[in-house]
């Protein structure tokens, strides 16, 4: 597993400094969100953004995405 640049927060997850939770930005590729979340949105190649699969399926968030069950 990645070694994790940050101290442990909520849920987790990193807090950018101003402490606000870090999201994912559009160009993560597809390979980097399933270390997190396996087996998330099966059948798009690793090389894809998650921009390009939020966009493909209308969905604004990969909170939302995730909650879905995408």
């Amino acid at each position: 597993m990645a070694k994790r640049h940050c101290p442990p927060s909520l849920d987790d997850r990193c807090r950018d400094e101003d402490g606000r939770i870090r999201a994912k930005n559009s160009n993560t590729l597809m390979r980097t969100v399933r270390q997190t979340y396996p087996g998330f949105a099966q059948g798009v190649p690793d090389d894809a953004t998650l921009g390009q699969v939020l966009d493909a399926t209308g969905i604004p968030s990969l909170t939302q995405a995730v909650k879905r069950g995408l």
